[in-house]
């Protein structure tokens, strides 16, 4: 069974700055994954990648090609899209966040986040 694992627009831009591999990291930590997207992210993402100097591309057709995107737009905050997705069907997430880690650590939800700006790190929840 593989691990699936919402990406957050500022855990991937933290991937993305930091150059880690990401594959090589995730089967690091999981083995087996999926990496989920909602709407909003995605969004978020292509408004800062039109922001971002060229040689700073984020990436987004890649992710988008190994990433599945869901809709999850009733709730209007892109955090709380996240945060109930993670909590209903028992997702990880990928993201720096301060505020969102708290909140995901407090109900036990697994969080991933880039560590010392070169690898990847597992916060599991309580």
């Amino acid at each position: 069974m593989s691990q699936k694992i919402i990406v957050d627009t500022c855990g991937w831009v933290a991937i993305i700055d930091s150059n880690i591999n990401f594959e090589l990291e995730l089967d690091r930590i999981f083995g087996n994954y999926q990496l989920v997207l909602i709407n909003a992210v995605v969004d978020e993402l292509y408004r800062l990648e039109d922001t971002r100097p060229r040689g700073k591309s984020l990436l987004l057709a890649m992710l988008e090609q190994k990433s599945t995107v869901v809709d999850v737009s009733e709730l209007s905050h892109t955090d709380d899209q996240i945060f109930r997705l993670a909590e209903n069907r028992n997702y990880a997430v990928l993201t720096i966040d301060k505020i969102l880690k708290k909140r995901l650590y407090q109900c036990g939800i697994t969080v991933v986040e880039v560590a010392k700006s070169n690898h990847l790190r597992l916060i599991e929840g309580l």
